[in-house]
């Protein structure tokens, strides 16, 4: 049996069998990582991936099914991820609900929703993970939003659960220093939303970016495989948005 440090370093990536997720578990992966691909509901295109992974690097994926609305599935979750290959040593937490909330409008359902996923899931999942990252001196990611340091009209709550996701990662960079790392990455206009905007939308949001351009899913893998390896960065939120946050 290889011992820790002979293996590949393997990373847990919520979220990750679609969109952006998907595109940080291929960065990843070309870097000799093993990954492990967290879904919901999207059985098939997870699939589809952990094929194209091992078909280019035998028993180098594998996926996992939970829903992290339920706390029972992320201590499971993270069980089954440290036994997929012995080790875990980098988690992604990118999974994240999306939707207008306008005040006057907000049901529970919608609250526990959106806090339960975008950053109930990443805390609970970060500390049932916590002993076995201290042991492989690991860290971990957090997939924020430039709306969580400045609000998005009628997105009241999931504004504030991005900044409780900021505010989640400067907190662990604490608690579980010096073993293990936490780091956020902050997206300003990368995709645009599955809810359709109009044109106009759209000119707004690059008008109100330096760059005047939207930006791509390899942007966020590359910053995220950088704060994988970034050894001294920890408590660190990176916008990676063109400029967006300067304008809001």
């Amino acid at each position: 049996m290889m011992s820790a440090k002979e293996k590949k370093t393997v990373a847990l990536l919520t979220g990750s069998a679609h969109r952006i997720g998907a595109c940080i578990a291929r960065h990843l992966h070309q870097q000799d990582y093993r990954v492990i691909i967290h879904y919901h509901s999207s059985a098939e295109a997870a699939q589809k991936l952990v094929d194209e992974f091992n078909q280019l690097r035998a028993n180098s994926a594998d996926m996992l099914q939970a829903n992290l609305s339920e706390p029972d599935e992320i201590t499971s979750l993270s069980q089954q991820a440290i036994q997929c290959f012995g080790q875990l040593d980098l988690l992604v937490n990118n999974a994240s609900r999306f939707f207008p909330t306008p005040v006057g409008e907000v049901t529970l359902t919608q609250w526990e929703n959106l806090v339960n996923t975008n950053m109930r899931a990443p805390f609970f999942l970060a500390q049932a993970l916590h002993p076995e990252l201290k042991r492989t001196h690991g860290c971990v990611i957090n997939i924020t939003d430039v709306y969580g340091h400045r609000p998005l009209d009628e997105h009241p709550v999931y504004s504030m659960t991005k900044a409780g996701l900021i505010m989640l990662t400067k907190s662990l960079s604490k608690e579980m220093g010096p073993e293990v790392r936490v780091n956020a990455v902050s997206p300003g206009a990368i995709i645009w939303p599955d809810s359709k905007l109009s044109e106009n939308r759209k000119s707004e949001i690059l008008d109100s970016t330096s760059l005047q351009r939207i930006g791509g899913p390899d942007d966020i893998a590359e910053t995220v495989a950088f704060l994988a390896k970034a050894d001294y960065v920890t408590g660190q939120i990176i916008a990676v948005d063109g400029g967006r946050l300067i304008h809001i």
